[in-house]
């Protein structure tokens, strides 16, 4: 099983590097799997998006729509893909430890 290092800990992913247990994410790791998608430093736009999906998935159990995700965070989906390369669905909901989102391919 694939695995990531943080904060002196092992934690396993799956093959497209969701976290396996959502309850292990912390910013620590959040950190760590920007490091994975190639994201050198999370800055407050990237914690913005983040937070927005975390507070959305505590409240309804999925991530939100790409549309109110840009709608919410008030980024352009084309900024959006700027701070997160691999997309809003892998890369943002990976960086934001949730589960990957359906047809996400």
């Amino acid at each position: 099983m694939p695995t990531i290092a943080s904060d002196g800990k092992e934690i396993e992913v799956d093959e497209d590097g969701f976290l396996l247990d959502m309850s292990l994410w912390s910013k620590d790791v959040a950190l760590a799997l920007a490091k994975s998608e190639g994201i050198e430093a999370l800055t407050d736009e990237h914690w913005k998006v983040i937070n927005f999906l975390r507070e959305y998935f505590d409240k309804y159990k999925v991530a939100p729509p790409i549309r109110m995700l840009s709608k919410q965070t008030g980024f352009a989906l084309k900024y959006i893909y700027q701070l997160f390369p691999t997309g809003p669905a892998k890369g943002a909901c990976k960086l934001a430890g949730l589960s990957k989102p359906t047809g996400c391919v």
